[in-house]
């Protein structure tokens, strides 16, 4: 089978199963009324597991939608998104593990470069809310030249802004 067809079934098996998985999510939650939820919910799991899975495949569509090529395929945007995350966590070994996936899948390398320049770009995070991480790398992966957010500066005080003393010159 050639390449480009192969790549073609692969996104399109990856998008179904992606689809079914978040279908079958959202069917299972509505079908468990609200008392059997509490009940039946095991440990350390969040009780919108179906919200997030909805999220998570509309934030496959929007990537999907917003980027051209290969970096919008679920399985590139998955992966990448991991090694940029991983790489800010300085997780370097498990990055480049992820990293030898995403070149498999003929992702392109520069598209990871480009987002992990612009979640530094944007400088810290707080460490206390993962959230924060998860939304400036995606943000980034969807948009690498997105602009820093500048906090406005201070007008500058002193005497930067004044006429030079009389003798002198800017020369």
């Amino acid at each position: 089978m050639p390449a480009p067809r192969r790549r073609l079934l692969t996104v399109v098996v990856g998008i179904a199963l992606v689809a079914c998985h978040a279908t079958w999510a959202v069917v299972r939650a509505q079908d468990q009324k609200p008392a059997e939820q509490g009940q039946k919910q095991p440990p350390g799991q969040p009780a919108d597991a179906g919200k997030d899975d909805k999220k998570k495949v509309d934030e496959f569509t929007e990537a999907a939608q917003a980027i051209n090529g290969p970096a919008g395929n679920p399985e590139c945007v998955w992966l990448g998104q991991r090694v940029v995350n991983l790489l800010w966590k300085d997780d370097l070994d498990t990055a480049f593990r992820h990293l030898d996936l995403y070149d498999r899948f003929g992702c392109p390398g520069a598209h990871i470069q480009a987002s992990f320049r612009c979640v530094v770009r944007h400088g810290n995070i707080d460490p206390k809310s993962p959230e924060s991480l998860n939304a400036r790398v995606h943000a980034c992966w969807v948009n690498p030249s997105l602009p820093p957010a500048t906090a406005t500066a201070p007008a500058p005080t002193g005497t930067a802004g004044t006429a030079p003393a009389a003798g002198t010159s800017n020369q």
